[in-house]
Parts: structure tokens; sequence; C-alpha cells
């Protein structure tokens, strides 16, 4: 019961990754980017099953996405690594945080090194910062306020 429950949780934390990945897909890559999904990088305050299944929503995202297998082994990575660091935050005020930070630094590194050289090159602490910002508004602008929600129901849902 418990693994049919874990792969379940994971399973509908990917598809909704996803969905919202798609819905809001204007605002989901570029060098200036609020991912909306990213507010469910909060999940893993609530169940470790959101480890993987914001991690297969990325791979899937990034493989619809514009960038290609850089995009789906680096942003899957850097998923994995933030979604495991949230997991092991010792205060909720925290949680948010390692995707902030993570994705600032990998992601904004891979889209530095993907538009190198063309029109659209900016410094890589530049595009780091924004990067980072966009995660800051996802993560904490939506993501934190889903905490307090999700906190209410808990028992209920996971």
């Amino acid at each position: 019961m418990k693994k049919t429950r874990f792969i379940t949780q994971a399973a509908m934390i990917a598809a909704i990754y996803v969905v919202l990945v798609e819905v809001f897909k204007p605002f989901s890559y570029g060098m200036i980017q609020v991912r909306v999904a990213e507010a469910l990088t909060v999940l893993p305050f609530f169940t470790p099953a959101a480890i993987p299944g914001l991690t297969v929503g990325v791979i899937v995202s990034n493989i619809i996405g514009p960038y290609g297998l850089l995009d789906i082994v680096l942003g899957s990575l850097a998923t994995l690594i933030a979604a495991y660091l949230s997991y092991k935050m010792p205060k909720k005020l925290l949680v948010p945080l390692p995707p902030i930070l993570v994705n600032a630094v990998i992601i904004g590194a891979m889209l530095y090194y993907i538009f190198l050289g063309t029109p659209d090159e900016v410094p890589l602490l530049a595009i780091m910062g924004w990067v980072g910002l966009g995660q800051l508004i996802a993560c904490y602008g939506l993501g934190y306020p889903l905490i307090k929600i999700l906190e209410k129901y808990k028992e209920k849902v996971f």
C-alpha cells in the first residue's frame, strides 16, 4: 500500500508539473522566466514522493521544451538536487531556498552556454540573477503560500 501511494503521488506531481509548464509556457522558458510549476518544489516538505515526481515532471517538460538534451539532463539534475535538499530542510521557511539557488546556478550556467555567441548573449551573473529572481517569485511567491494551504490538509492528502 505504501509503495502504491508513493508511486501515485509521484506520478500526480509529475503530471501536474507538466500541465503547469504547458499552460504557462510563455513564462516557463528563457533567460527571464517564472516557471509557475516551480511552486510545486515545496512538496518535498510533505512527501519524499515529490523528489522523483518533480524530477520526472521536469524531464517531460524539457523534452517538450526548446533547449533539447542539455536542458533535459541539466534541468532534471538541478531539480533532483534541489528537491532532495528541500526535503532535508530543517525549517519550513527554508524549503523554497534550494530550488532558487540550485536553479540560479545550474540553469543560469546552462542558458549562458546556450546563448553564448548569439545576439541574445548576456553575462553569466546576469542570467543567474534572472533565473534566481524567477525562482524566487515561483518558490516563495507561489510555493510558500502553497505550503500554508497544504498544511491544513496534510493528513488527508499526504
